[in-house]
């Protein structure tokens, strides 16, 4: 499957919530997000600017994981753009030591609270990180995205095909501390060089 996305930071994610919510978004997931990413010692997955990811979304329902794959970043017309494969797997632990056991490591971990919205077509999922901007994404055809941005009322202007590590790099340089994108980073002060999705 081909993924196109685009990303901006959120002034006031509980304004925007009760945006979509007057609209009449439909709310598909409310919870926690945690990706962790592996690669071999050796970084060859990095390298070729590909992704083994485990992901963990957990709400009232319990926890739902996917195994997934991205292929290198492009960026088409400027929309993000990449192969993405996945599926849907019984047991995240398990998961975690075969890709341990078959020499993978995990190389950065994201933890995030999320809300996520369909609307107009598109995936729009707003990501609260325990210490940097609140983000705005929203996924789907190129038409989709553009409906979807318009009705959020965001500027245009503000929506990109950065990678994550940029947005980490804007906060960083305006606030003056450190981004922690997941909640060992946070507890531990541990820097983001390594970011790279």
């Amino acid at each position: 499957m081909i993924e196109l996305e685009l990303k901006s930071v959120l002034a006031n994610l509980d304004d925007t919530r009760t945006k979509l919510d007057e609209m009449g978004a439909t709310l598909a997931f409310h919870g926690t997000l945690e990706d962790r990413r592996y690669d071999t010692p050796d970084r060859k997955l990095r390298h070729h600017d590909q992704v083994l990811r485990l992901r963990v979304a957990t709400d009232s329902a319990g926890a739902h994981a996917r195994v997934e794959f991205k292929g290198p970043t492009a960026v088409q017309g400027g929309y993000k753009r990449r192969e993405e494969i996945g599926s849907d797997i019984g047991d995240p632990g398990a998961a975690a030591t075969m890709l341990r056991c078959l020499g993978y490591e995990v190389t950065m971990s994201i933890d995030r609270l999320i809300w996520q919205y369909e609307l107009h077509g598109a995936t729009v999922r707003l990501e609260r990180y325990p210490r940097m901007d609140d983000l705005v994404e929203v996924e789907g055809c190129i038409a989709d995205i553009e409906k979807a941005i318009a009705a959020l009322g965001m500027p245009r202007e503000g929506f990109t095909s950065e990678r994550l590590r940029d947005f980490v790099w804007r906060y960083e340089t305006r606030t003056r501390q450190r981004a922690a994108v997941s909640h060992a980073a946070l507890e531990s002060g541990v820097g983001t060089d390594w970011l790279d999705g």
